[in-house]
């Protein structure tokens, strides 16, 4: 089930799905560690001598945000029970508190007694062993911790009653379901201590006039011992949670708005995903610096990993996004990661964990009996490609300078050396989809941008032996990039090729990663070839449903929904998509020219998940969210295209104003 909500603030992150459960938390690194890991932190209302949880039968719930801020908007309505919640959940944008309000309404005539419940399955540091749940009666809280992770809870009713109820006790282990079972009942039994694989629900009780409403404050915070929790909870009671609710709406309203914009012709749903974008994004990077792919757990039912990684690809394209919408704070810091984690040879790996060491990997070290870099090439180009266009957006020429030794000059020495002798292209190393090992054209276009990159900071900082040596290189892979990686037969760009032996091996599959060679600069996006290679993509990949979209590459197996491939070449991929937008937007010289992208925008609004997330894919047929949600690219490359069109917009429009 996609994460319908994500809210955070780059060391604690809090995902829910569409009933409203809690489903990850992430602490202290977004993405590192989890410590729900997709089980239910679920929300239960018992009135009149029923319960029900949200996620269950006659439920009807809505999922969003407040306008421009990461707190959310959330309803759930029983017509059964006569109950209706109006949710708000936030993460405290500086501390790591997190917190709930929930209106309760009574949707009947006369006053009732309506408890709330809440439960907490928390496994800390990711394993169900040796953790231990307390209610702490001298704060009237509940507190569970393991080694140097802790979180209390607590909360009251607007008439300032806590807990109703509480209790701690067994999941998941001898027989025991946990507390939540003990709930279902309307009454907990009030067990003040568990230790092993615990959890704990607590309950609120308010009485509700007819035709009226209370409201409940619940908030967990969590710290690396008893006094820090403790002090952050006498914080949450002092400053009070309604004043802690609005402060962290204003500033995430202030933080998306920093940048003043004129969206010209872009309708108030662009606007709003734009804005929720950022939002969402931000979620995703770590403090410390990684941006991370996606932290939707869910992901583990197909594979026994995640998406909660920092690719330096993904990571240097959303910093690119970042930069463009004026958020080098963030990317700075990203590049900083970089630096730390580039291995000696000057090249980064695989992908790596949020706390900076290397992540799990397939990528065979020693293959066919040959040793082999298991890489992917284009993530130590487009590092530099996204790091001098922040230099040319934001002049932090002292940034730059510092990242000349370690990172810049490293990482160009390696692209420079790891070249074929004869072909001059880069050597094999594994595509952007991570499929396959081979000289790719994406691959090989970013690694010229990334080398042209590397020239422009040689030639800023006087390094003229090294602009030389690496416009030289890059000179000479745009060369063989045009020679033996685009197929004049097809009038297009190929995907690659893979060297056998003494044999070449081309691979024409088309591809719509075939986008990098204007992107990176190879060519103009006008140049015949680009054209054609564009025209090809979008004739070739865009899946002739009802639902539309562009597909990876023909007869993508990812998630695969259909056998059709003439018509379905492959699920829709909002970034494929956004591609072809961007493409589109490049090329484009008059108003007029500018309906076709702005028609994918449509698109992208269209397939939007409720709340505003964007999947990694979606259903060729139904255009449910296929694979994680949000991606953490997806709404990165809706920042780019955006950005990209207002700045079209306005060259236009400044023509126009000439003209006149």
């Amino acid at each position: 089930m996609p994460r319908a909500l994500t809210i955070g603030n780059g060391n604690l992150l809090i995902n829910f799905d569409k009933d409203l459960n809690m489903r990850d938390l992430y602490f202290p690194h977004v993405g590192e560690l989890n410590h729900i890991g997709g089980h239910k932190n679920s929300l239960g209302v018992w009135v009149d001598g029923q319960f029900s949880w949200t996620d269950e039968y006659g439920w009807q719930n809505k999922v969003g945000y407040l306008k421009e801020s990461l707190v959310t908007k959330a309803n759930a309505r029983h017509d059964g029970l006569g109950v209706e919640l109006e949710i708000n959940d936030l993460v405290h944008f500086r501390e790591n508190i997190y917190l709930k309000k929930i209106k309760v309404k009574n949707l009947f005539d006369w006053e009732r007694e309506i408890r709330i419940f809440l439960t907490h399955d928390f496994s800390i540091n990711e394993t169900n062993i040796g953790d231990t749940v307390f209610y702490d009666p001298s704060l009237d809280v509940i507190i569970q911790y393991k080694r140097d992770i802790c979180f209390l809870i607590n909360g009251f009713t607007e008439t300032g009653d806590g807990f109703f109820q509480y209790a701690c006790g067994i999941k998941r282990f001898g027989g025991a379901e946990g507390t939540w079972r003990d709930a279902e009942d309307g009454w907990l039994e009030g067990n003040t201590i568990a230790q092993g694989s615990v959890d704990s629900t607590i309950s609120f009780r308010v009485n509700v006039p007819g035709k009226d409403e209370e409201v409940i404050y619940y908030w967990i915070v969590v710290d690396r011992g008893f006094e820090e929790v403790r002090e952050m909870n006498s914080y949450v009671l002092s400053r009070g949670p309604a004043n802690l609710l609005q402060k962290t709406e204003a500033y995430w309203r202030a933080w998306v708005n920093k940048t003043k914009k004129g969206f010209h012709n872009l309708s108030s749903e662009i606007v709003d995903l734009y804005k929720l974008s950022l939002l969402i994004v931000r979620t995703q990077i770590d403090n410390n610096g990684a941006i991370i792919a996606a932290n939707d757990s869910d992901i583990l039912q197909y594979n026994r990993d995640h998406y909660s990684y920092m690719w330096p690809r993904d990571g240097a394209l959303v910093a690119y996004a970042l930069d463009m919408a004026g958020y080098p704070e963030i990317t700075s810091r990203f590049f900083r990661f970089c630096e730390k984690v580039l291995a000696e040879g000057g090249y980064v790996w695989h992908k790596y964990n949020p706390d900076g060491s290397v992540g799990s990997s397939w990528h065979p070290w020693f293959y066919n009996g040959e040793i082999q870099l298991p890489i992917q090439e284009d993530e130590t180009a487009l590092i530099l490609f996204a790091l001098w266009h922040f230099y040319e957006w934001f002049h932090d020429l002292e940034f730059v300078e510092s990242l000349y030794q370690p990172l810049i000059k490293k990482a160009a020495d390696f692209m420079v050396d790891y070249r074929h002798p004869g072909l001059k292209l880069p050597l094999m190393s594994y595509d952007l989809w991570e499929e396959r090992r081979g000289i790719f054209t994406f691959t090989a276009a970013s690694v010229y941008g990334g080398l042209i990159a590397a020239a422009n900071f040689a030639k800023l900082l006087g390094d003229l032996k090294r602009y030389n040596r690496y416009a030289q290189a890059a000179s000479e892979v745009k060369e063989a990039i045009l020679t033996h990686l685009y197929d004049q037969k097809l009038g297009r760009f190929i995907r690659g090729i893979y060297l056998e032996g003494d044999n070449i091996r081309r691979d024409l599959t088309l591809e719509s990663s075939l986008y990098g060679v204007f992107k990176f600069g190879v060519l103009p996006a006008k140049d015949p070839k680009m054209v054609q290679t564009m025209q090809a993509i979008e004739n070739g990949l865009w899946c002739k449903t009802e639902v539309g979209g562009i597909a990876r590459y023909t007869n993508d197996y990812y998630f695969k929904k259909s056998e059709d491939i003439a018509n379905v070449p492959g699920n829709p991929w909002f970034i494929c998509t956004m591609w072809l937008a961007d493409w589109y937007i490049e090329i484009a010289e008059t108003y007029e020219d500018l309906e076709k992208p702005l028609k994918i925008l449509y698109w992208v609004v269209d397939h939007q998940c409720e709340s505003g997330v964007l999947s990694e894919q979606i259903h060729p047929y139904t255009g449910e969210p296929l694979s994680v949600a949000p991606l953490t690219w997806s709404h990165a490359t809706l920042i780019m295209v955006v950005n990209n069109y207002l700045k079209k917009y306005a060259e236009i429009n400044q023509k126009c104003f000439m003209k006149v």
